[in-house]
């Protein structure tokens, strides 16, 4: 059974990007556009992962991460949050909102690919 990870990121070029790299590493693909999408799908779908772009429309990925990781259901789905946001203290605040790892744009793709081996594989 392949992992299903969820992508929620509003730029169209990065989803198909980001989702085309997954699916050549074997995942399947759920993708979210905005936050409440993202919180929606994560609620539907119970990914084995999440990789959250934080500036969104509608609700921003900090917020949408911090409504994933208060429900019960949910709280134990890694989110890793992908990010433009490379700034001084990001990452902390990242980390704060609940995110569980963090990747800055423009994205590592084998950086990407060894975390995301590392939080699906550790039982």
């Amino acid at each position: 059974m392949a992992y299903r990870i969820l992508v929620v990121e509003d730029n169209p070029d990065n989803r198909t990007l980001i989702s085309d790299v997954l699916l050549s590493l074997g995942y399947e693909v759920v993708e979210a556009i905005d936050g409440v999408e993202g919180v929606e799908k994560a609620t539907q779908e119970k990914p084995d992962l999440i990789l959250m772009d934080l500036s969104l429309p509608h609700k921003d990925g900090w917020a949408a991460t911090r409504e994933i990781k208060a429900n019960a259901a949910l709280s134990a789905i890694p989110i890793i949050a992908l990010t433009a946001h490379a700034m001084v203290g990001d990452r902390e605040r990242a980390l704060e909102a609940g995110c569980d790892d963090y990747v800055s744009k423009p994205i590592d793709l084998r950086d990407l690919a060894n975390k995301l081996e590392r939080f699906l594989t550790r039982d």
